[in-house]
């Protein structure tokens, strides 16, 4: 099967965040996925969610991924309400691999991981050279693709 990748160069700066987010939807609405499905605000959430981590907990720049199953050779989109599995992945150049925290109630932070462990289907995160690449996976209905991106050294969430 065919795999559509996009990705972004993310600058070392919070305000990064929702320029990763506008382009985000941007592809989005080229990739398949209508921007008033469910889906594409969880990617979006999911994928705010992992760029600030690489921002702010790292003070590095990073790349953001989106790769979403093809449909045909030459079509690189998903069908309207297909099945498949879309994966985010921010790659950085910090060797600090993510912690997970345990926000309390009035706390501003601390949630990040938490929110990517109940919205996506899979994540986890491998080293990558001198830095890590952590990704999530999100299926789009019933599909063949679970697990598909996954690498065999990552740390996963579930079996």
């Amino acid at each position: 099967m065919q795999v559509l990748q996009m990705q972004m160069e993310v600058g070392a700066d919070p305000s990064e965040v929702g320029r990763a987010r506008r382009w985000a939807r941007s592809r989005l609405a080229g990739s398949g996925i209508g921007l008033d499905e469910p889906l594409a605000e969880t990617l979006i959430l999911l994928i705010s969610e992992l760029v600030t981590n690489a921002v702010v907990h790292t003070g590095c720049p990073a790349v953001l991924r989106m790769l979403f199953p093809g449909t045909g050779a030459a079509a690189g989109v998903m069908a309207a309400g297909a099945a498949g599995t879309v994966r985010v992945e921010v790659a950085d150049i910090s060797a600090r691999p993510p912690s997970r925290r345990c926000a309390q109630g009035d706390d501003t932070g601390g949630r990040g991981l938490e929110l990517v462990d109940g919205l996506a289907d899979r994540w986890g995160w491998h080293r990558e050279g001198v830095g890590k690449r952590i990704w999530c996976e999100v299926d789009r209905g019933d599909s063949l693709w679970t697990g598909a991106f996954e690498s065999q050294h990552a740390a996963t969430n579930r079996a």
